[in-house]
């Protein structure tokens, strides 16, 4: 592989979050001078790592150490692919994935509230409406941001 394929490679793999953060402490031979094997590919190293303790019966410490990850990363590896296969060595989203606070349930009593006022209430007005009653803090902002769709849903139920 040329360096303007490994560049754009690398690149490839950035953006998904799927290049390993420290290649260069991929030691295990593999993928020393390699074509196919490639230690910025952290799905590939994650693989090779678990295909290594699980058919060599390589140790997990050493396994871990080889292909430059932690013992912790390799049981999280672990326990990803016996759930989900391959598919679950692939980089998620860090963080949380849906809202937490502002739930279905808080979106339906500002939405009634709204409602029942007969006009958009400010965002200052909805924080105190959602502390009072549901014991939520919440950003004004974030409360009008959430609530927009929500209400535009209720308009088309109508």
């Amino acid at each position: 592989m040329d360096s303007r394929q490994r560049t754009r490679r690398r690149q490839a793999l950035s953006a998904q979050g799927a290049r390993h953060p420290h290649p260069e402490a991929v030691t295990d031979p593999l993928f020393r001078d390699s074509a196919f094997f490639d230690p910025d590919d952290l799905v590939q190293v994650k693989y090779e790592m678990l295909r290594s303790v699980q058919k060599e019966g390589r140790p997990v410490v050493e396994a871990a150490q080889s292909f430059g990850l932690s013992r912790p990363v390799f049981y999280v590896a672990q326990e990803l692919f016996r759930r989900e296969g391959l598919p679950g060595l692939l980089p998620r989203k860090r963080g949380p994935k849906r809202p937490h606070k502002l739930n279905d349930e808080a979106l339906a009593i500002l939405a009634q509230a709204v409602q029942e006022a007969g006009r958009m209430l400010k965002g200052e007005e909805l924080t105190a409406l959602l502390e009072q009653r549901c014991g939520i803090e919440a950003h004004p902002r974030s409360i009008l941001r959430r609530l927009r769709p929500y209400m535009q849903a209720e308009k088309k139920r109508r």
